[in-house]
């Protein structure tokens, strides 16, 4: 069977229309319906129903989609496997928004890898989007970002709750009512609140989607903005920051999500390391 064909079937079904299918696989849309068409002809079956609005499965479509996953999760875990180097026993996928390497999963990651040198271990970046479509294929064991999204047949699990605090090059900062205050967009939930706790401030000159460009900015620049304490915390400690003490603290939760069912020993021994860490972590 052609995997393009199953991709761009995975595809259509994540996004609910040719149109944007061609967009997100950065192919024609002919060539998406010239692949479905092929693949429906391939199984006997009509997989959508083509409306105006977009395309719904039928029960055909349905019943292909677990099978689907499978192919391409065992399509990637085939390349994996012939690509490991012959001491390494196993491969482990995971993924983390940029933070969170950042934050937690690039010490972790050193450490496991130092308890399990036989166990190779590929990295992946990416939008909490991403990470759940690779997450459905099977590309990954696991991904750990702050707000997943509930899928059935995966588990959420939290793993720690961290705290953003607004951090100012200036001791006497007056904070986001000032024209160097610097928005950092950490999410939904972040915007939600930060409009509850400021209302009335003027947009930020400066808006930024990625943390570690804000404050990389404020450090040349001088400025404020929220920053989780703990990569702020050495910089509070040399007095290059400041912590704006009036302004209050937003505590937003991480999560690690991953499959229900299939579990490796990798994956098993990986999260339990991962939750070890955390505990430690948490207590120090």
């Amino acid at each position: 069977m052609d995997m393009d064909q199953v991709r761009t079937f995975r595809e259509v079904v994540e996004v609910g229309s040719f149109v944007r299918a061609a967009e997100s696989l950065n192919v024609t849309q002919s060539t998406v319906s010239a692949r479905i068409k092929e693949l429906e002809l391939r199984l006997g079956q009509p997989l959508f129903v083509r409306r105006k609005s977009g395309v719904t499965l039928t029960a055909a479509g349905k019943r292909f989609q677990p099978h689907a996953a499978t192919l391409l999760r065992v399509v990637q875990q085939a390349r994996q496997d012939i690509a490991l180097p012959a001491e390494m026993h196993a491969v482990l996928n995971v993924g983390g928004q940029f933070s969170l390497w950042e934050r937690i999963l690039l010490s972790w990651v050193g450490r496991f890898r130092t308890a399990r040198p036989n166990v190779a271990v590929r990295a992946e970046v990416g939008t909490p989007e991403s990470l759940m479509r690779h997450l459905v294929d099977g590309m990954l064991d696991f991904a750990v970002m702050y707000a997943p999204e509930p899928r059935p047949g995966f588990q959420i699990e939290k793993l720690m709750d961290e705290s953003l605090v607004m951090a100012a090059t200036k001791p006497d900062h007056v904070g986001c009512s000032a024209q160097d205050y610097v928005f950092v967009d950490w999410g939904p939930d972040f915007s939600a609140w930060h409009s509850d706790q400021f209302p009335g401030i003027a947009a930020p000159g400066l808006h930024v989607s990625l943390g570690a460009l804000g404050l990389r900015h404020i450090l040349d620049h001088g400025g404020a903005g929220y920053f989780p304490a703990r990569v702020v915390a050495d910089s509070i400690t040399k007095q290059e920051l400041f912590p704006v003490r009036a302004a209050p603290q937003f505590v937003r939760p991480a999560h690690v999500i991953y499959p229900a069912e299939g579990d490796t020993p990798t994956r098993i021994a990986a999260l339990e390391s991962l939750r070890a860490a955390m505990a430690v972590d948490a207590a120090s």
